[in-house]
């Protein structure tokens, strides 16, 4: 039973492992001070973080969280590493901090950098968001659909349950907090495969395969 009501309330962390699946290497792009990379069972045997914000690198290297850190604008990842150099690289809680033409830029130079797969995290649709502790980048510039996600042929998994529950930071937006924080997670496994009822979506492209969801596939079946 416990395992049952586990996999009810904690669902981003498996499917972000699930998504990373057997790559040996990982490019963690706008990796921040607490990259969800310190969640995975298993890392990557290789694990670089990149992000524009000094003080975020200098925490999280103290930390130890990736094997090596780059500090740069993260349009210009492509003058750092080259083409096919990570099997995945992922960005989680990052495009939508960019406007939409450079939203774009970023997922074209990520596909070029990862070899299998890329992976990306971000809320569906805009959601304001300011900038906070210090850091300008923090803002949210652009919102993402499942549909445009899908057309650039990445599967799409609803993520943090029913979207109208949750606003700014994915914290609810009723009282009390914490009756509506379960109330989400339980409407989790309702969105999972209808992601465009989900507050946020986890994209995920198989370079040079098809490698859908199985429940996905049944979905794109009945289009």
């Amino acid at each position: 039973m416990i395992e049952i009501i586990k996999k009810w309330l904690v669902t981003y962390y498996p499917e972000l492992e699930k998504a990373i699946g057997d790559s040996g290497s990982l490019l963690d792009v706008g990796c921040g001070i607490n990259s969800p990379v310190m969640h995975l069972s298993k890392r990557p045997p290789r694990l670089v973080g990149v992000d524009g914000f000094q003080p975020s690198i200098d925490k999280s290297r103290s930390e130890n969280k990736h094997d090596d850190y780059v500090c740069s604008d993260l349009l210009d990842i492509d003058k750092h590493f080259a083409e096919n150099s990570f099997d995945c690289v992922m960005a989680l809680d990052v495009i939508e901090h960019f406007p939409k033409e450079k939203g774009f830029e970023l997922l074209e130079k990520m596909e070029r950098l990862a070899s299998k797969r890329v992976v990306v995290f971000t809320t569906n649709g805009f959601q304001p968001q300011e900038e906070h502790s210090g850091n300008v980048l923090q803002k949210h510039l652009s919102g993402w659909s499942v549909e445009e996600m899908r057309q650039r042929g990445y599967q799409v998994i609803g993520v943090n349950g029913w979207k109208p529950l949750l606003g700014e930071f994915a914290l609810p937006r009723f009282w009390p907090k914490p009756l509506w924080i379960l109330i989400s997670r339980l409407t989790q496994p309702l969105v999972r495969n209808r992601p465009e009822a989900a507050f946020q979506i986890l994209c995920i492209k198989h370079l040079g395969q098809v490698n859908m969801d199985p429940l996905e596939s049944q979905v794109f079946a009945l289009r």
